[in-house]
Parts: structure tokens; C-alpha cells; sequence
């Protein structure tokens, strides 16, 4: 897809509903991935990213 700036909501959060891909490349290909908010798995992805890093700080805590 195109690098648009009015996909790039305050220049870092991607939203581009005709874009179906979960996790396109940043503007940066050699930066990695972000996330499309404007797909709607995202929000799942999202929690379930933050679930799992509060499983493993209370994991290492417990140690």
C-alpha cells in the first residue's frame, strides 16, 4: 500500500480501513511492524499483548 500521511494518525498510529493487514510494515521497513488500528482484530491483539506482558512481570515478581 501507498505510504499516505492521512493513514498516520499523530504521525505514529497507522488506521487505514482499506488495508487489511493486521500488522503492515512501519514507514521504516527495517523498523519492523505496527499495528492497523483500523482493522478490527487489533483491539484484540492489543489486549492480548498487554495480558500476557502483566502474566509474565507477576510471574518474574512471584519468583
Amino acid at each position: 500500500m501507498k505510504d499516505d500521511e492521512n493513514h498516520w494518525k499523530l504521525g505514529i498510529f497507522y488506521y487505514n480501513k482499506d488495508d487489511k493487514r493486521l500488522f503492515p510494515p512501519k514507514r521504516n521497513k527495517f523498523l519492523g511492524w505496527t499495528v492497523n488500528f483500523a482493522n478490527p482484530y487489533s483491539i484484540l491483539a492489543m489486549f492480548l499483548a498487554i495480558t500476557i506482558f502483566i502474566f509474565i512481570v507477576d510471574y518474574i515478581k512471584k519468583m
